[in-house]
């Protein structure tokens, strides 16, 4: 779903003429201040009855814009509500949350304007909304008050794990209470218990999601700093960096084998596992190097269409100068070769068929991992998180990116056939 604002840009320069010029000037002056025009879609509150929404995203993603906008919203649609404030410190919630450049102060809204009064830690609404500001060094502040809502800020950071219990024992006023939580994940018990309340709503994002909202200098420094880490992956990328218990793979396993850069690779192979109709196809890249390890190179993975995500393995294959592209087809049958072929003709094409389960088959591929045999060239955040979650004793549906993993490593050092074309590579 695109925002409004990203419709206009999509329109041409001549429908997006016609429709500023049919607003009024005083119509175009309040424009700026629709949240609901500007935001993207992720950062407008999931619909449903929940309790918590958790914001976990990279920097510069947009979080305090939100949760400031989110808060506005509230007050505004429940007069006289009582609603608290939460920074990691005092500071912080005045220097952010308030004052800061996305803050509640820079995004007052002309037709509800609000009264900061830093002596009483209190803004007041015209409506007669009220918050109380509070900074969670100190979690007896928030021992006695109630509130309707709150909006907490860097909540992974929160030294004391009791303000955000006492915060949840202070949110009794109304039929529904509420809280919204903006923060750059980080491994820390509070994010546990975070993540354990009942009927919460998450959403994910990166600091690209909002590139176009961010100086290019900033991007190119963090990643010149930080990409291929695992400190890019949390604050880039906001991916929680946690381990599941009787997960074939962990952080510290992928972490250890990492690299930049590959040696000459004697072979490289797309897999594919597909989705039959529109849906997560899984898409790796992976390469067999000359001292025997295998690298994986990209992860391609797309929400398409078959004729789509056919299109995309094609792409990758051609762009990486592959050997074989193998694509499992226990669901599509011949339908698979005939769209990959139709696209490509005399396409070297592997159809691979699961005869045995999912654990067995992800098992000795976690041991050449931790064998370090295994090297993620640069950072896969989706297929990282992937790996690191999925239990197979649980149930779990085995996901798109790890499947895919699992054939490329396979068809490279586990059932490898001989190559069409070998050759080292620089990559």
């Amino acid at each position: 779903m695109k925002s409004w604002s990203s419709w206009l840009a999509s329109e041409p320069s001549s429908r997006q003429h016609q429709f500023l010029e049919s607003l009024s000037p005083e119509a175009l002056h309040l424009l700026k201040y629709e949240w609901q025009f500007w935001a993207r879609a992720e950062q407008l509150p999931p619909p449903g009855d929940w309790h918590a929404w958790i914001i976990l995203a990279g920097r510069g993603w947009g979080k305090t814009r939100t949760g400031a906008e989110w808060l506005h919203q509230y007050a505004a649609e429940n007069p006289g509500c009582r609603l608290a404030l939460v920074g990691e410190t005092a500071m912080d919630a005045r220097s952010v949350m308030i004052e800061g450049e996305s803050g509640l102060l820079a995004t007052m809204k002309p037709w509800l304007r609000m009264e900061y009064k830093p002596s009483r830690r209190r803004i007041v609404w015209r409506n007669g909304s009220i918050a109380e500001v509070f900074s969670a060094e100190d979690p007896e502040q928030l021992r006695g008050p109630q509130f309707h809502a709150a909006w907490c800020d860097e909540v992974a950071k929160w030294q004391y794990p009791a303000s955000l219990d006492n915060l949840l024992f202070s949110l009794r006023l109304g039929t529904q209470p509420k809280f919204v939580a903006t923060t750059t994940p980080r491994r820390a018990p509070i994010m546990q218990k975070l993540l354990e309340l009942p009927h919460h709503e998450i959403t994910r994002g990166s600091s690209y999601d909002n590139k176009a909202h961010l100086p290019e200098t900033f991007l190119q420094r963090l990643e010149t700093i930080y990409k291929g880490t695992r400190l890019g992956m949390q604050e880039l990328y906001g991916e929680l960096l946690t381990d599941t218990i009787g997960a074939l793979w962990n952080r510290a396993m992928i972490e250890a084998t990492r690299v930049t850069s590959t040696p000459g690779l004697v072979r490289i192979v797309v897999a594919v596992d597909p989705a039959v109709s529109t849906g997560i196809t899984g898409i790796i890249v992976a390469g067999l190097g000359s001292n025997g390890h295998v690298y994986v190179l990209a992860d391609a993975t797309v929400h398409a269409s078959p004729d789509a995500w056919a299109r995309t393995a094609v792409r990758h294959f051609n762009l990486w100068n592959a050997d074989r592209l193998v694509a499992e087809v226990n669901n599509g049958g011949t339908l698979v070769e005939t769209l990959l072929r139709t696209i490509e003709p005399g396409l070297p094409v592997r159809l691979v068929r699961a005869a045995i389960g999912k654990l067995p088959r992800a098992e000795p591929v976690a041991a050449l991992y931790e064998q370090g045999r295994v090297h993620h060239v640069g950072v896969f955040p989706e297929l990282e998180t992937e790996l690191t979650t999925y239990n197979a004793a649980l149930g779990q549906a085995s996901p798109d990116r790890l499947d895919a993993l699992v054939w490329a490593v396979t068809e490279l050092v586990l059932d490898p056939i001989t190559p069409l074309n070998p050759r080292i590579r620089g990559v």
